[in-house]
């Protein structure tokens, strides 16, 4: 049986009489957070949400939004911010475990994202979610990425060899991609469309919200096409370091416990929300891209995914739990799926 997200977090305000010695006292925290759409962007919105429900744990969270992901990450390694929210790929690098939710083809729906989310608050999974001195308390959902293609009329085993444009976040996007045949490009979030748009690649892994603020429109022009089969989820993850939070409350562990609580408390109250604007930017693509995968086609582009998710495994790209944590999830919501009975992954 699945956990349930802390329900304790309900109707819990700061200073109130019974609140744990750690939480009585407030705690200011520095937040670097990474929207590519900067302050004015629809996910740093939902961040002050979170600061929000933060203050009902005493921590008062000061988020300094930035649109350059690097920055991010080399502001929170140099002790310049407690913690950081970015994609989880980039956060691989602060842990293993949870940085391979992303993993090509683990999830394949967004019933099987909901799934996951309540399944990685279960007490057992969090030592793994420790690489000292930090710790990824949460993952939230951006947005499935897609594979974006120049001509809709051609079969998806024709694009073999093509060359294919992905974020350079990490390595293990490219690797995939080049483990199913393509040629990978990647390039930086704000210069990863730009091969597409001109011409550079045959094709593109990306969200649908990067459809309007980077012109996609340019790059799929008539003929081109969106294969409505995700190639992975994107993520982003709340990773804090846990050496500088001891310095500012002792009981490190209870205070780990309030950013746990608090963050099972907002998608317990904004997960519907983060869900509607993934589908309202799904939906803002124009269907003439949509393209829907012929039953054969489906099943062994999905087994293309498979088969780079186990070599990447093996290879030590991605966590060995989490991919048995992600096959577990897939196969609560489809049991009979043939992958339930094999010992691959």
């Amino acid at each position: 049986m699945l956990p349930t997200i802390l329900p304790i977090a309900k109707d819990l305000q700061p200073n109130v009489k019974g609140l744990p010695p750690a939480f009585v006292t407030p705690m200011k925290v520095s937040i670097c957070f990474f929207d590519m759409q900067g302050s004015t962007g629809e996910f740093y919105s939902r961040a002050k949400d979170l600061g929000l429900i933060a203050r009902r744990w005493n921590i008062i969270a000061d988020f300094k939004v930035m649109s350059d992901e690097g920055k991010v990450a080399e502001a929170f390694k140099a002790g310049k911010c407690d913690g950081a929210v970015l994609s989880t790929l980039r956060a691989r690098e602060f842990n293993k475990f949870m940085g391979s939710v992303d993993a090509v083809g683990g999830i394949p729906t967004y019933d099987h994202m909901r799934l996951l989310l309540k399944t990685l608050f279960d007490p057992k999974l969090e030592p793994l979610t420790i690489s000292q001195p930090y710790q990824i308390v949460s993952v939230f959902p951006v947005g499935a990425q897609y594979l974006h293609i120049k001509d809709r009329n051609e079969e998806i085993e024709q694009l073999k060899g093509r060359k294919v444009s992905v974020i350079n976040w990490d390595n293990s996007l490219a690797s995939a991609m080049t483990k199913m045949g393509f040629e990978a490009v990647s390039s930086d979030v704000g210069g990863f469309t730009k091969p597409f748009n001109a011409n550079e690649v045959d094709a593109l892994v990306a969200p649908a919200m990067v459809y309007w603020p980077y012109e996609l429109k340019q790059g799929l022009g008539d003929k081109g096409g969106i294969y409505s089969t995700p190639v992975a989820q994107m993520t982003a993850s709340l990773v804090i370091n846990r050496d500088a939070l001891k310095k500012k409350s002792p009981d490190i562990d209870s205070r780990v416990a309030a950013f746990r609580a608090m963050t099972g408390q907002f998608q317990d109250e904004m997960l519907d929300k983060i869900f509607n604007t993934i589908d309202k930017n799904e939906k803002d693509v124009p269907k003439k891209y949509w393209m829907i995968l012929e039953p054969e086609h489906e099943k062994s582009y999905q087994e293309a995914l498979r088969q780079a998710r186990i070599q990447l495994t093996k290879e030590g790209v991605y966590d060995v739990t989490m991919m048995k944590v992600l096959k577990k999830v897939r196969c609560k919501i489809e049991p009979n799926a043939p992958e339930c009975s094999s010992n691959e992954e």
